[in-house]
């Protein structure tokens, strides 16, 4: 038996190990192990060489912008880490497979020298625009979401102003001042700099105060939970319309029963289901560019915090597999 031949959930028994180095297709799903062999997102093969790759996962380790806990450094491995217990099945519900339909390898974590922080965000940039400078699309993974600036900037180099769609408990767009690193304001400067269109964009699940929200679509949490997935998944496709877009979610979109490992949990937040929902009803997005950021492991040891934002990462995968972008 080949390890193409392996492409679906028939399968229970390993063919081999350690896939992350030893995979020998960059397309369909194989059977691993979850407690063991070399941790990449979902068990892609890791690469830097793109020849051929459609989509490359890159990890940020960064979290000197918070204003809270810190930790988030550690998301990116505990995600890949959360990827191996759903890496043996083509993501349920969804009728197409990413991973037949698209060539997504790991391409490892963003390098920087943290005794440089105000160096890193060009560093995050140079990242992305690399990556995104061979045609292939990119899936970050945080990293605290200060990461969504400088991988926006790249983007908008690539693709021009963008739609975002951000899942967020919180608007990060606080006032700030020039040159701040700050996990809580980096959408100010986005919108500032006309990285984003705010009237094409739209953040969901939003429960905290902010009294100038930049001219950005709030779907607030109370509105997520009044009108349901569909409803909102509809209203977002009519703001965003057919223009590129780039979605960001941060984990504290969750209720914190769901996702409790992040630094700035806020309560009254969106079910798994009901994220999961709505970015399934988002098919057909022009998806351009993604990120599922602010994972802190440290403060969930029973990991379902990064099971989740996996599961996440792995349906923006899919989303982006379904639109215009993801089938050229």
């Amino acid at each position: 038996m080949t390890e193409t031949q392996v492409t679906d959930s028939s399968s229970v028994n390993p063919v081999q190990g350690d896939l992350a180095f030893t995979r020998k297709s960059d397309r369909g799903v194989v059977a691993e192990a979850s407690y063991a062999g070399a941790l990449s997102f979902m068990r892609r093969r890791y690469a830097r060489d793109l020849s051929g790759v459609d989509v490359a996962v890159m990890g940020v380790p960064f979290d000197l912008s918070v204003s809270s806990r810190s930790g988030t450094r550690l998301g990116p491995r505990a995600v890949r880490s959360g990827s191996s217990h759903i890496a043996w099945s083509k993501p349920w519900p969804w009728e197409a497979d990413p991973y037949e339909v698209l060539r997504v390898v790991d391409y490892g974590d963003c390098e920087f020298d943290y005794g440089y922080p105000h160096k890193v965000p060009g560093e995050i940039a140079r990242a992305a625009r690399e990556i995104l400078a061979t045609d292939t699309a990119l899936l970050s993974i945080g990293g605290d979401h200060f990461i969504t600036y400088p991988l926006l900037q790249a983007h908008v180099e690539k693709h021009g102003p963008l739609s975002l769609i951000q899942f967020d408990a919180h608007s990060d767009t606080w006032a700030d001042e020039e040159g701040r690193i700050d996990h809580g304001t980096m959408l100010w400067h986005a919108v500032r700099e006309g990285l984003v269109d705010p009237a094409r964009s739209v953040q969901v699940g939003i429960r905290t105060h902010n009294p100038d929200p930049l001219g950005m679509n709030i779907i607030d949490a109370i509105e997520v939970q009044k009108t349901g997935p569909e409803a909102v998944a509809g209203k977002i496709r009519g703001i965003v319309g057919d223009h590129k877009t780039y979605v960001t979610f941060d984990i504290d979109a969750l209720e914190p029963a769901s996702a409790p490992g992040t630094g700035t949990p806020v309560i009254g937040g969106l079910s798994p289901f009901q994220a999961q929902e709505i970015i399934r009803g988002l098919a057909g997005t022009d998806v351009v560019g993604m990120d599922v950021v602010e994972v802190a492991p440290a403060y969930d040891i029973s990991e379902i915090t990064a099971i989740a934002a996996a599961t996440i990462a792995n349906d923006l995968l899919c989303l982006y597999a379904a639109g215009p972008s993801g089938q050229r």
